[in-house]
């Protein structure tokens, strides 16, 4: 059990610790969001508003592939690191290889279902007549896609937890430099428009892959076995039960935005600035939090292993030092985003392409007020995997709720009839953060109550 003790997980400096694995995590996470972020950029430029309408109306189909990813990645990654700090090295490779079939079973059988059900999913999730052709033409190409994106996420997760950030975060790097390269030369060069995006995305997700996979043979305190390599069903429930937090998490922000591109199109037909324009911003402005959301979700990944390994360790006072140090961290990154946000909103939708005046005067009106509470934003986030990570996943999961389904997905629906129109969807999404943010105050209050008992009970 010595050299269990010795683990820089539980005896290393926090702040330097922390800083070893947020880093690469934030840069992985960054990286992941520019798949999305390049598509739309060049897309306005090379297709126009409508064709960022389209990747909009496709994204959902990438947030429930994130869910699944994180569902695994998460919550595999969670039970490795606590059967690691507790020195049960043989029950850790189970985990990793019972995680890896699930990754590739469950991978391919979601693209074959988007394959299949394609144009009525972009229907549910708001796509119009003229956006359509777009959507279908992007998302039949990037579904290909899916399989790699949840097996990359999942061993990138396990990579970080055995102690291998930077290996990690090169497997998300390598991909989307692929993909920035490919982009303009398939949009602007060979003139293929969004299916060039699509491609583009694909190549460089099919890159991260082989890097990803490469680490199974590579991790640092197992050694895997070919007896490993199985789903057991038991073991596959704790997995999800580990992930679930961080899973719902994405599935309720899918949820948000089909409720969101339906609601913009049925009330932007009665507003001035009709149906496309609303849609088109929307991706837009979602796009762009979820650079500010990668920093707060690579904080969140990067803490884990350390959250993880001392609450399974019994180093209670490491596992609170660690949260405080995340949330510092994330208050210190969400200021920032605030300040762009409502104070150069024109520059950064600019930089997604052309548009009337119209189209801007919307867009700029729509970040400044649906992200007027992103200050608040990373908390709730951060609780909600804290909880997954010591392993009480319930309360993750119902954290994890709060802010999408419990609050915001009714406030969309009731405060366009209150407010007469759209602006109540965009002020729905300040008020939902703030009363997320109220309740999660709450629940890591009395945690944390229970954890320092914990620790007077361990020096007792």
């Amino acid at each position: 059990m010595e050299p269990e003790k010795k683990d820089p997980l539980g005896t290393e400096p926090l702040p330097k610790l922390l800083r070893s694995f947020a880093v690469p995590s934030v840069i992985a996470m960054l990286v992941s969001s520019l798949y999305n972020i390049v598509d739309q950029v060049f897309i306005g430029w090379g297709v126009g508003y409508l064709g960022n309408a389209a990747t909009n109306v496709a994204f959902p189909l990438t947030t429930i592939c994130l869910s699944i990813a994180l569902l695994i990645g998460i919550g595999s990654c969670s039970r490795y690191s606590l059967f690691l700090g507790a020195g049960e090295k043989e029950k850790a490779a189970q985990v990793v290889g019972n995680a890896m079939c699930l990754m590739i079973v469950l991978g391919v059988s979601y693209a074959v279902l988007i394959q299949i059900f394609l144009r009525p999913l972009l229907l549910a999730f708001g796509a119009t007549p003229d956006v359509l052709p777009y959507a279908v033409e992007y998302t039949r190409i990037t579904a290909v896609g899916m399989p790699l994106l949840i097996v990359t996420n999942g061993m990138s997760a396990l990579a970080r937890a055995d102690g291998s950030p930077k290996y990690s975060m090169t497997c998300m790097v390598v991909g989307a430099v692929v993909n920035t390269i490919l982009d303009p030369i398939f949009i602007f060069v060979l003139h293929r428009g969004v299916a060039g995006a699509a491609l583009a995305t694909v190549i460089g997700q099919f890159a991260s892959f082989c890097l990803a996979l490469r680490y199974a043979a590579r991790f640092k305190h197992i050694e895997l076995e070919r007896s490993d390599f199985r789903i057991e069903l038991r073991e596959s429930l704790k997995i999800a039960s580990m992930g679930m937090s961080n899973s719902l998490t994405q599935v309720a922000i899918t949820l948000v935005q089909i409720v969101l591109n339906n609601s913009m199109t049925y009330y932007g037909a009665m507003s001035p600035y009709g149906t496309d324009i609303p849609l088109a911003a929307c991706g837009i402005v979602l796009k762009t939090n979820a650079i500010l959301l990668a920093f707060m979700i690579g904080l969140s990944q990067g803490s884990q292993p350390i959250l993880g390994f001392n609450y399974g360790a019994k180093q209670y006072a490491r596992v609170r030092g660690t949260y405080k140090l995340a949330i510092t961290c994330n208050m210190v990154i969400s200021t920032i985003g605030f300040l762009l946000f409502q104070l150069c909103p024109r520059q950064i939708i600019g930089l997604f392409g052309t548009g009337n005046e119209l189209y801007f005067e919307f867009a700029v009106k729509f970040m400044r007020t649906y992200l007027f509470m992103v200050l608040l934003n990373g908390v709730q986030l951060l609780s909600s995997n804290f909880f997954a990570a010591i392993g009480k996943p319930v309360k993750g999961m119902i954290l994890s709720l709060t802010r999408q389904v419990i609050f915001l997905i009714p406030l969309i629906l009731i405060m366009p009839r209150i407010m007469g129109g759209i602006d109540g969807i965009l002020y729905a999404a300040p008020v939902a953060d703030l009363l997320a943010f109220l309740v999660t105050v709450c629940s890591i209050s009395r945690e944390m109550a229970q954890i320092k008992s914990l620790e007077r009970a361990e020096v007792a």
